[in-house]
């Protein structure tokens, strides 16, 4: 029998990468703005900014994510309230289904922010860091790089997009569910749960016991569902949330480090510098130092 092969069609193809950033900036910080011909899109991981994208004035909040076309001015500043977390990625696409994306904001879901996520952890191994300087406009390939990455962020970013033009579209509103199992799915509602619960006691010193009888969840069913989402168990990821909530207030620079220490449940402001330096790798005044240095950057 004699086969006949397909050629695979392509409906999205990134060509090339110009820039993969993560940025964690002050509540004051203001890009004043750039064009060029390559797409760009800017995601907001946390806080709110404020967004010039041609002749539109537009405010992103955590979880929305806009796309700039090629030859768009565009200038992105924090709104003065929250320190703001931003992925900010520039890519050449030919295309015409990207006219999909033009002059709209779009929330992303779980399966795009996990890309997303991939995107950055493969830069990180591939391209020579930091990441988080807004006026770095070269990629250098960084030697010994993991086998296939720079071809994984490829691969990323397009699924990336097809999911999002899938999901959006108004002639394919709904995605087709993925099969899961009942226990999956309750692990998933109760690790969400969590989550929340966390985030709701950011300010409070919690025991892994006040957890489990707050959540009505066992000790061991907890840290297993913890080892398996996050891999760490879940007063560590706890330890992680604080860190990350005292780095945004020390660049929305309203508090001192004490302030800040207080304020998130540390019993002591040295116990609190010790697990900044721990989790980040500097301490808080570097922290702070290093986020002003990038803040002022011209």
């Amino acid at each position: 029998m004699e086969f006949q092969n397909v050629t695979l069609k392509t409906d999205i193809s990134v060509d090339r990468i110009y820039s993969i950033h993560y940025f964690e900036y002050t509540s004051d910080f203001s890009f004043p703005g750039e064009s060029h011909d390559f797409w760009e899109f800017l995601y907001v991981d946390k806080g709110e900014v404020d967004v010039v994208a041609g002749e539109h004035h537009l405010s992103l909040g955590r979880g929305e994510i806009i796309f700039h076309k090629p030859n768009e001015f565009h200038s992105v500043r924090a709104n003065g309230r929250t320190a703001p977390n931003l992925v900010v990625i520039s890519f050449e696409c030919v295309s015409p289904y990207m006219g999909f994306f033009c002059n709209r904001v779009f929330p992303i879901d779980e399966i795009e922010h996990h890309l997303m996520s991939q995107i950055i952890k493969e830069a990180t191994s591939c391209f020579v860091p930091p990441l988080n300087d807004p006026y770095k406009n070269t990629l250098v390939r960084r030697e010994g790089a993991p086998f296939g990455s720079e071809q994984l962020i490829k691969l990323h970013l397009e699924n990336m997009l097809i999911n999002m033009i899938r999901r959006c579209s108004a002639q394919k509103p709904n995605r087709a569910p993925v099969n899961k199992s009942i226990k999956q799915k309750s692990d998933e509602i109760l690790f969400q749960n969590i989550l929340n619960y966390l985030e709701g006691h950011l300010y409070m010193q919690l025991t892994i016991e006040k957890i489990c009888k707050d959540n009505l969840v066992g000790r061991s069913q907890l840290q297993k569902l913890f080892r398996e989402k996050t891999g760490c168990g879940i007063i560590d990821y706890f330890s992680r949330l604080k860190i990350e909530a005292a780095k945004q207030m020390i660049r929305e620079n309203h508090l001192n480090f004490t302030q800040i220490s207080d304020s998130l449940g540390f019993s002591s402001i040295h116990y609190f510098s010790r697990q900044f330096k721990k989790i980040s790798g500097m301490t808080p005044s570097e922290y702070s130092s290093s986020i002003k240095y990038l803040s002022q950057k011209e």
